[in-house]
C-alpha cells in the first residue's frame, strides 16, 4: 500500500514522515525545506508500507517546480492513500487544499496537526464534526510529540483497505451550471486517458490549469476555444479571472467549514512570540539583532571548536612520534600508515569533527526556533536590490548547511533566469564542509572575528556578482510572499538527528575519502610524484604565494572541501600551519577554496538543475574568480600584516 503525505508548506508532514521511516528527509521550521519526494519502507502490524513525503504545496495548480514534483505523483502515480497534513492552528487556510485534493476521489485521511500551536492560540476544534462535513477520518496529532501519530498510519491503512472516499466538493450555482455545460461539450475518455476523475478535470479547465490546457490542445485542439468561452462565461459573471473565481468557491466553503468546527477564544494580550518578532522583523532592531546572533554563532562554533581540536592534535602529534620511532621515518610502512591512516582519522576527530557538530547543532536551533524566515524576511530587500526574486535567500540560506539542497531548492523559482544566477550563486556560500576550513585555519589562527569578515567578504562578493548578473539578464522579479511560521523551541530530539542526518554525510562518505586520500598522498610523497603535481601547479599557487605543496591539497578538495584541510596538515607535514604559513597565506588558501570549483556532489546537481553547460560554465567561473580574489587577498594581506 502507498501512503503519500501532503499539505502546505510547514504543517509537519516531514516530521510524521520522519517517526515512521527514520530521519530520512530533512525538517525544518522553515517553509520550503522539502523540494524533492522521499520514499520510505515502514511495516505496520505486519505489512510492509511505502511512505511517501511530498514537497509542500498550497495548490495543485502552480508553476513552482517544487510544487509541480507533488502534483505530478498524485496525478501521475497510484497513491493508494493520500494523508493531508493540515496545521490546525491555520485551519481555515489549510482547509482549501483539502477540499481540492479530495476531488481527486481518492482514499483520503486529514492529520490534524499542531493541535497544541492551535490551543496555545485560543482554537477549539471538533474533530469528529469535520470528519462527518468532510466524509473522511480525522486524526488528531503532535508530530512534534509523536502524539497520534501511530493512530494516523493505522487509520490510513484502514482507509484504503475500505476505499474510503471524500464528499463532493459543490460550489455556488453558476459555476456549477458553468461545470455542467462544459461537461455536455467534453467527451470523459479526455479525462480517462489521463486516468483522472470527471469533475477534476472539468473544474481544472475552468480554472485555466496550464498543463491540463495544454493536453486538451494536444488531443483535439478544436476543444480549446470552447473550454476558453466557458472561462470567459465564468470570468464576466464574476468580474474576475477564472482561477479567482475557483479559489474564492474554495476559500468561501474553508471558511464555512472553520467557523463550523472551531470555536476561537482570542488571547488577550501580546505573548512574547509576538513581542520578539517586533524587534525580529524591525526595519532597524532587526539587523542589530541577526548581527548579535551571528557574532554570539561564530563565537560559539569557534570556542567549542577551539579546546578539542587542541586536545586531539596534541594526542596526533604524540602518535606520530611514537610511530616515527618505531617504523623509521623514511620507510614505506611510516607514510602509509604514520602520515597516511592516522593522519586521515586523526584529522577527521580532531579538525573537522570540533568545528563541524557545533556548526550543524547551530544551525539546525536556528532552523527550528523559526529565527531563519525572519532572517528571510530582513534580507528580502537585499534580495530585490540585486534584481532576484526575495524567494532566493532560501537557497542561499539552506547553502550554509550544504550546497546540493541549496542547488537543488532554485525549484522554488517561477523564473529560469532567477533559477539559472541563483544556483550559480548558492555554490558560492560557505557550506559546512568551507566554514569548517574558515574556522580551523582564520578563526583558530588568526581570530573568530577575521573569521567574521571572510563571510561579510563572501557576501560581499555574491552580492556585486548578482547585481551585474541581473543587469546582463534583466528581468523584472516579483515580490517575496512568504510564511512567517511561529517561533518554536526547538526539540533536541529533532536537532540531533537533523545534525546527524549531515555529520553521517562526513562520515560515511567523507572520512573515507579522507583516510583514502592521505595515504595516496602519503604514497605520491614516498615515490616523489607529488613533486610532479605540484610543479605542474606551481604557476597557481606561486602566482597566490603559497607553498608549492599546497598544489596537490587543492586537487583533494574538489572531492570534498574539508579534504584541503586535512591535505594540507598532510602535505606540510605539520599540525601546527602557523609554524609553516603566514597570516596572508592562510587567508589566501581560505578564500581561494571558499570560491574555487564546487565539490563533485555540487557540480552533478548543478548538471541535473541547470544543465551540464551551465553546470560547466559555473566551474570555470568559479575558478577564475577565486584566482582573482586569491590574488586580491594576498595584496591585501601584505598591505595589512
Amino acid at each position: 500500500m502507498i501512503i503519500a503525505f501532503i499539505g502546505q508548506p510547514n504543517c509537519g508532514k516531514s516530521t510524521i514522515f520522519n517517526y515512521f521511516s527514520g530521519y530520512k528527509a530533512a525538517i525544518s521550521n522553515f517553509p520550503g525545506t522539502t523540494v524533492k519526494y522521499h520514499i520510505s519502507r515502514v511495516v505496520l502490524a505486519g505489512e510492509e508500507l511505502t511512505c511517501v513525503d511530498l514537497p509542500g504545496v498550497y495548490s495543485l495548480t502552480s508553476s513552482d517546480q517544487a510544487e509541480l514534483e507533488a502534483r505530478n505523483y498524485l496525478l501521475q502515480k497510484e497513491a493508494d492513500v493520500i494523508v493531508n497534513v493540515i496545521d490546525a492552528s491555520l485551519l481555515s487556510r489549510s482547509l482549501e487544499l483539502t477540499l481540492e485534493l479530495m476531488s481527486l476521489e481518492r482514499p483520503m485521511v486529514v492529520a490534524l496537526n499542531m493541535m497544541d500551536e492551535a490551543a496555545r492560540k485560543g482554537i477549539r476544534l471538533q474533530p469528529t464534526k469535520l470528519s462527518w462535513l468532510l466524509g473522511v477520518p480525522v486524526v488528531p496529532t503532535v508530530a512534534a510529540q509523536g502524539k497520534g501519530l501511530t493512530e494516523l498510519l493505522e487509520t490510513a491503512v484502514e482507509a484504503g483497505r475500505v476505499r474510503v472516499r471524500p464528499v463532493q466538493v459543490v460550489f455556488s450555482r453558476d459555476v456549477e451550471e458553468e461545470i455542467a455545460e462544459l461537461s455536455d461539450h467534453l467527451d470523459p475518455k479526455l479525462a480517462e486517458d489521463l486516468r483522472l476523475p470527471w469533475r477534476f478535470f472539468l473544474v481544472k479547465l475552468l480554472e485555466d490549469d496550464p498543463y491540463l490546457m495544454q493536453e486538451v490542445e494536444r488531443r483535439d485542439a478544436d476543444l480549446l476555444p470552447i473550454v476558453k468561452n466557458y472561462q470567459k462565461i465564468l470570468s464576466q459573471s464574476h468580474g474576475r479571472p477564472p482561477e479567482i473565481v475557483i479559489s474564492s468557491e474554495r476559500h468561501a466553503l474553508a471558511v464555512n467549514l472553520f467557523e463550523q468546527v472551531a470555536r476561537v477564544t482570542p488571547a488577550e494580550k501580546p505573548t512574547w512570540r509576538d513581542r520578539l518578532d517586533r524587534i525580529a522583523t524591525h526595519k532597524i532592531w532587526g539587523y542589530v539583532l541577526l548581527l548579535l546572533v551571528l557574532g554570539l554563532f561564530f563565537q560559539a562554533v569557534f570556542r567549542l571548536g577551539q579546546y578539542p581540536e587542541e586536545f586531539f592534535l596534541s594526542y596526533l602529534d604524540l602518535v606520530l612520534q611514537l610511530t616515527r620511532e618505531w617504523l623509521g621515518p623514511e620507510s614505506l610502512a611510516y607514510h602509509l600508515i604514520g602520515e597516511g591512516l592516522f593522519m586521515g582519522i586523526f584529522g577527521g576527530v580532531a579538525i573537522v569533527l570540533p568545528y563541524l557538530l557545533p556548526f550543524l547543532l547551530g544551525l539546525a536551533l536556528l532552523e527550528d526556533s523559526g529565527y531563519l524566515p525572519r532572517v528571510a524576511f530582513l534580507m528580502d530587500n537585499l534580495m530585490h536590490a540585486l534584481g532576484l526574486h526575495g524567494k532566493s535567500i532560501i537557497p542561499f540560506i539552506l547553502g550554509y548547511g550544504c550546497s546540493v539542497p541549496a542547488v537543488m531548492a532554485t525549484r522554488i523559482l517561477e523564473s529560469p533566469r532567477d533559477r539559472l544566477v541563483v544556483a550559480m550563486l548558492a555554490v558560492l556560500i560557505p557550506c559546512s564542509a568551507r566554514s569548517v576550513i574558515i574556522f580551523a585555519l582564520v578563526a583558530y589562527a588568526i581570530g573568530p572575528y577575521w573569521a567574521l569578515g571572510v563571510y561579510i567578504f563572501n557576501l560581499l562578493v555574491i552580492a556585486i556578482l548578482g547585481r551585474l548578473s541581473t543587469l546582463l539578464l534583466r528581468e523584472v522579479s516579483p515580490g517575496l510572499v512568504m510564511e512567517i511560521p511561529e517561533y518554536r523551541l526547538p526539540t533536541w530530539g529533532n536537532v540531533c538527528r537533523k545534525s546527524w542526518l549531515s555529520l553521517k554525510d562526513f562520515i560515511v562518505v567523507a572520512w573515507p575519502i579522507l583516510i583514502i586520500g592521505s595515504m595516496v598522498l602519503s604514497l605520491l610523497k614516498f615515490y616523489g610524484f607529488e613533486q610532479g603535481v605540484n610543479q605542474v601547479l606551481s604557476p597557481l599557487t606561486g602566482l597566490l604565494g603559497l607553498p608549492a605543496a599546497v598544489g596537490t591539497t587543492l586537487i583533494f578538495g574538489i572531492l570534498r572541501k574539508e579534504l584541503s584541510l586535512i591535505m594540507l596538515h598532510e602535505a606540510l607535514g605539520t599540525t601546527d600551519l602557523t609554524t609553516v604559513l603566514t597570516p596572508t597565506q592562510l587567508l589566501t588558501f581560505t578564500i581561494f577554496v571558499l570560491f574555487y570549483i564546487p565539490c563533485a556532489a555540487t557540480i552533478a546537481a548543478l548538471s541535473r538543475e541547470v544543465g551540464w553547460k551551465g553546470a560547466a560554465v559555473a566551474v570555470a567561473a568559479s575558478l577564475a574568480l577565486a584566482l582573482g580574489l586569491g590574488l586580491l587577498t594576498r595584496v591585501a594581506g601584505a598591505i595589512w600584516f
